[in-house]
């Protein structure tokens, strides 16, 4: 089941990716602090550590990837347009739940998107 998905901005492609405040509520707890370590296997079964982490002051949360992500950015060789999901799954022999991540690429047609597969 998808947590969320997002079309990817420059800033998301090139130094963190920010998160709507939805997604903070499937996380595993924040223990006394403003992050979250947690893992998610990517469609090939490797699995990615990112950190989860909001603003310490204001307002608003704004949560963001910072840790993690751009390794996995620069691996996967995102870009402005490429399509991010994170769902949440089950293990089928332990039923353990598990984050999933998976890219989508933009497919165009003459300059117009028509939509997204994965790579």
């Amino acid at each position: 089941m998808a947590i969320f998905s997002k079309i990817l901005t420059k800033t998301d492609a090139e130094k963190r990716l920010s998160v709507p405040i939805k997604f903070l509520k499937s996380l595993p707890p924040f223990k006394s602090g403003h992050a979250v370590d947690f893992q998610a296997k990517d469609e090939r079964g490797k699995v990615w550590t990112f950190q989860c982490s909001t603003r310490k002051k204001g307002r608003y949360k704004k949560p963001v990837l910072s840790k993690g992500w751009l390794a996995f950015a620069n691996k996967k060789k995102l870009k402005v347009g490429d399509k991010i999901v994170f769902y949440k799954g089950r293990h089928q022999e332990t039923e353990k739940p598990f984050y999933g991540v998976r890219v989508e690429r933009e497919i165009k047609i003459l300059g117009a998107v028509i939509g997204y597969m994965n790579p």
